[in-house]
């Protein structure tokens, strides 16, 4: 099935997930949506999130997509049950999330059963992790916010002194607790990975959810038998709801790398991407 995959993010974050789509099913075309107009969403209030949200899924349906990626933790937490209530049971479109393929991926891999997560402050006052852990049989996670880990992502800050000190600052209450285990709870998250690890130590793993849901995506559209053929030309487009492009292009080439070989600039706030040429 040549029909693209739909991921969506209230910003940048979610290109990680595109990425990793990209590096996993090379022969999938992708549709991108990032909601710079309104993003981040970790501020905002649940139900403005899921109004906003069902708003661009609503787009990508539209689109034609074979799937939905909702590639933000915010979002997911926000509006993930009634997504795949609405396009999955309604329209017969899977859909993906960010958060259940992390929690798997963390309960795998933790030695002591003590794990930990950052995320955006919408994202750990949803409790939506903590249910999540507590379903797959871990009662009790640290958890802490880092809002502005999404704002040096955003700004395209990644190293420096004051990253270290933020990271310093939502890290060390939640290591008192003594995690083996760090889920890197946002899909901005993924580029600050150096800073993140450094500060926690090499003794405590980090389990990004990009890598995860990618595999996911891929394990959904091989049940099912939607796998583009593997002789597809992929064509990958990337859209953002702000008209200031030059922002979303530097940072979409920092997530996606040679892939943004070529970019036209619409009035829409359309980025098209060609399909790989190597």
């Amino acid at each position: 099935m040549q029909r693209p995959i739909g991921v969506f993010d209230s910003g940048v974050g979610g290109l990680t997930v595109a990425r990793a789509i990209i590096d996993q099913l090379p022969a999938e075309s992708i549709t991108y949506i990032g909601d710079t107009a309104n993003g981040p969403y970790g501020p905002r209030a649940q139900d403005e999130v899921r109004h906003l949200a069902l708003d661009v899924l609503d787009t990508l349906v539209a689109q034609g997509v074979k799937m939905l990626v909702i590639a933000c933790n915010t979002a997911t937490a926000a509006v993930h049950d009634l997504a795949v209530e609405r396009y999955e049971r309604g329209m017969g479109i899977p859909v993906v999330a960010v958060i259940e393929p992390a929690v798997r991926a963390a309960v795998a891999q933790s030695r002591s059963g003590r794990i930990g997560v950052i995320a955006t402050a919408g994202t750990i006052g949803s409790g939506a992790y903590q249910r999540a852990f507590a379903e797959a049989g871990v009662p009790h996670i640290a958890a802490a916010a880092a809002p502005r880990f999404v704002e040096f992502v955003e700004s395209g800050v990644t190293t420096g002194d004051e990253v270290l000190e933020a990271a310093r600052g939502y890290l060390e209450p939640l290591l008192a607790e003594d995690p083996d285990t760090l889920v890197l709870g946002c899909t901005h998250y993924p580029l600050l990975a150096g800073a993140i690890g450094y500060v926690a130590g090499a003794d405590v793993r980090l389990v990004s959810s990009a890598e995860e849901t990618a595999a996911d995506v891929y394990r959904i559209l091989s049940d099912r038998g939607m796998l583009a053929p593997t002789t597809a030309a992929p064509a990958y487009e990337f859209e953002a709801t702000t008209e200031a492009q030059e922002p979303f292009l530097r940072l979409a080439r920092r997530f996606l790398g040679p892939e943004v070989t070529h970019v036209e600039f619409h009035q829409t706030g359309v980025i098209h991407l060609p399909g790989r040429t190597d």
